[in-house]
Parts: C-alpha cells; sequence; structure tokens
C-alpha cells in the first residue's frame, strides 16, 4: 500500500483535491480530509499494484492544482520583487501580458507543467508527506525559473510598447503643432513596401541623402523608415494611404494613430486599380517567362 498526506490550511485547495481524487476513478484508492494541530490533511492510500499509475495521476492532480491557485500569485511575487519600482498600474499590464504569454505560448505552458509534473513525481515517490507551500517554496526551481524568464519577456514588451506610445504622441503633437507643406500625399503600400505620390500622381523620392533623418524613430519599421521620414518633413495636410493587399500592419497603424484624421485609407480607387493591375501585369510577366525557360529547358533535354 501506498500512502500520501498532503497538507495545506486553504479551504479551496483542499475541496479541489478531493474533489480530483473523487473524480480520477483509480481503483483501490481511497482518501479523506482530516484536521491535525497545525494543517488540513488530505490523506490518500493506494492498495492497488500499479504504482507508476498511482504516481502519474497523484502528480497530475497536484500540478493542475499548483498552476490553478499559485501561478499567478508567483508571478506577481517574482514581478513585485525584481520590479518593485514599477507604478500597481504598469505591474497589472505587465502581469495580464505574462498571463497572456503563458496561455499563447503552447511550448512554455507544457514546460512549466512538466517542470512541476516531474519535481512532484520525484518527491511523492521518496516522501509520504507533503507541506504543499513549502514544496512550492523550496521544491520548484526549474518552474519558478520559468516563471522568471516570463516576467523578463513581459516587462521587455512593456517597456518596447511604452516607448513606442511615447514615440507616436511625439509626433503626434509635432504634426499638430507643424505647418502642412503639401496638401496631400497618396502612400500606395503592398507587401511592406511604399511608394509616395504628390497631388499630381507625382513620385515623391524618399532617398535617405535628400532628407535629414531627424524623425527617423529608434522603433525601426526597417525599408519604411525614410518613408515616414519624408512624410513627417512634409507634413501634409492629407495621407490618403492605398491598400493594395487590404493588409495593415504596424507601421500602416502608427500613421493612423500619428495623423488621425487627416488620414484615409482607400482600398478602390483609380490610384488602387492601376497598381492593382500593375502587379497583376508583373505576377503574369514572372508566370509566362517561367514558362518560357521550362519549354527551352524542355527542348534542349528531348
Amino acid at each position: 500500500m501506498k500512502s500520501l498526506c498532503i497538507k495545506n490550511n486553504n479551504k479551496e485547495i483542499v475541496s479541489y483535491l478531493l474533489e480530483k481524487l473523487s473524480s480520477s476513478n483509480i481503483e483501490n484508492l481511497y482518501f479523506s480530509e482530516q484536521k491535525f494541530k497545525i494543517y488540513k490533511n488530505v490523506i490518500v492510500h493506494y492498495k492497488g499494484t500499479d504504482i507508476d499509475f498511482f504516481y502519474d495521476k497523484i502528480s497530475s492532480i497536484l500540478t493542475e492544482c499548483i498552476i490553478y491557485f499559485y501561478e499567478v500569485k508567483l508571478l506577481r511575487r517574482i514581478l513585485e520583487y525584481n520590479y518593485f519600482y514599477f507604478s500597481s498600474d504598469e505591474k497589472k499590464q505587465i502581469l495580464s501580458s505574462a498571463k497572456d504569454f503563458i496561455e499563447e505560448d503552447t511550448i512554455s505552458k507544457e514546460d512549466n507543467y512538466f517542470s512541476i509534473y516531474y519535481s512532484v513525481m520525484d518527491y511523492i515517490k521518496q516522501n509520504k508527506s507533503l507541506i504543499l507551500d513549502g514544496f512550492i517554496n523550496f521544491r520548484l526551481q526549474n518552474y519558478m525559473k520559468n516563471l522568471d524568464y516570463i516576467i523578463d519577456i513581459s516587462v521587455n514588451k512593456f517597456l518596447i510598447e511604452k516607448e513606442y506610445n511615447e514615440f507616436v504622441d511625439i509626433l503626434k503633437f509635432y504634426v499638430s503643432i507643424t505647418p502642412f507643406q503639401i496638401s496631400l500625399i497618396h502612400l500606395v503600400y503592398y507587401k511592406n513596401e511604399s511608394i509616395l505620390l504628390d497631388n499630381n500622381k507625382k513620385v515623391i523620392r524618399t532617398d535617405d541623402k535628400i532628407f535629414s533623418d531627424k524623425y527617423l524613430p529608434d522603433i525601426s519599421f526597417s525599408n519604411n523608415d525614410y518613408v515616414l521620414n519624408t512624410i513627417l518633413n512634409l507634413i501634409p495636410k492629407k495621407l490618403i494611404i492605398h491598400m493594395i493587399d487590404s493588409k495593415e500592419d504596424e507601421f500602416i497603424n502608427t500613421l493612423k494613430l500619428i495623423f488621425g484624421n487627416r488620414c484615409e485609407i482607400c482600398s478602390d480607387c483609380i490610384i488602387c486599380d492601376l497598381y492593382k493591375k500593375k502587379r497583376f501585369y508583373h505576377m503574369c510577366g514572372f508566370a509566362l517567362q517561367t514558362a518560357r525557360i521550362m519549354v527551352i529547358y524542355y527542348l534542349i533535354t528531348i
């Protein structure tokens, strides 16, 4: 017979463990709740012969219990200890980001689970009593390292987003107080590539040698950095963005935030149709060229 006593004083945790044990449907498993001097005790006895199966089930139940009741508390504790200088609101944002990261990242979620599971398994194989809080504080080093890493990632994400928002706010203010230099700019956008046109549909050069780079952000949009710099040097009264592939990304969203109601998104006009046709003809030309090469290759090899 294998026995285990799980010690804890939280009523919700004790109820959770009893419910999970009850629904586990493990044959020859007996359990009860007893109150001794300090702790409430969930006492488990297994009289079956498949010991490995018993260890697996109990380890799974305890792992799920720890994640459900302790994970957010542990994340918050790490955040409070390592990043105490953030405000309460900032900590809430970081904690929310950390929870989202775990929920969305399957690898991280599984890594957390099995870090706990194997630690629990090793412990209950050698011990008949487990004080849950003490076990979490002193026996889950790998799991705590994982959570520490997740908090670090979430803090870095928060700082990047904060820097981005500050960058946008500065440029919004600059645009609002600066007289416009040109009445209209058309931005034709297709797969992260930009073409700027003036009111007469003439191409506006974005050569980095023409304009100063004083508006180039630390937050990079790669090949669109100089496009942004050009627009900010010219300060259009109106900016029309022609979405040739109808996909708005971070660069387009940034322009919308900076220029506000001066910015207009368009996907169906003469300019849009023209560039859509250009893309279509380009693809057709590429396909025709590829077909010609294949025919030549076939003629050479027969």
